[in-house]
């Protein structure tokens, strides 16, 4: 007797990430992002630090200008030329960045250590931790668990752990 399996309907998670993702998930709207946060807030500056393609850059920047991530203001009239500087949306961006320069430095730096070092105005190194805003611990994923608002029309679904240990 064949045991036949039915599969549930593919449907995308809908969630935060996947739309954040729709933005600054492409290798050069990250490194765009970068940039303005370390002060290359023009667009020539943005294609030597990058090694972006001018035409991808420049699309990428307009994606982010779109999305609010970024604000464009001329600096020369003759020829236009314009600055990118960082809105809320962009600043909110912060430990993104920094989260995974330190992930970078940790395993991709090799010999010659990392490539740069952030320091804190303690003048201690930077490093992302991530904590709760409420109770200030260090946050582990064993420790977390997911919760659906609650929203019309939506059945209430029960949520897994977000993640297992490795022994079960």
């Amino acid at each position: 007797m064949l045991d036949i399996m039915t599969a549930a309907p593919a449907e995308p998670r809908i969630c935060s990430i996947a739309r954040t993702l729709d933005i600054v998930g492409e290798k050069w709207a990250l490194l765009a992002v970068r940039e303005v946060f370390l002060g290359d807030r023009r667009f020539d500056e943005m294609v030597k630090r990058t090694g972006a393609p001018r035409d991808t850059l420049a699309a990428r920047l307009r994606t982010l200008v779109d999305a609010g991530v970024l604000e464009r203001r001329p600096y020369s009239e003759h020829p236009a030329r314009f600055e990118y500087f960082l809105t809320e949306a962009g600043l909110d961006l912060y430990p993104v960045i920094t989260t995974l320069r330190t992930w970078g430095d940790k395993y991709l730096a090799g010999d010659g250590g990392p490539p740069l070092i952030v320091e804190h105005s303690c003048d201690h190194e930077l490093a992302a931790r991530l904590v709760c805003q409420t109770c200030g611990e260090p946050v582990n994923p064993r420790d977390t668990r997911l919760v659906y608002p609650e929203r019309p029309g939506r059945a209430q679904v029960p949520v897994p752990p977000a993640a297992q240990s490795a022994d079960g």
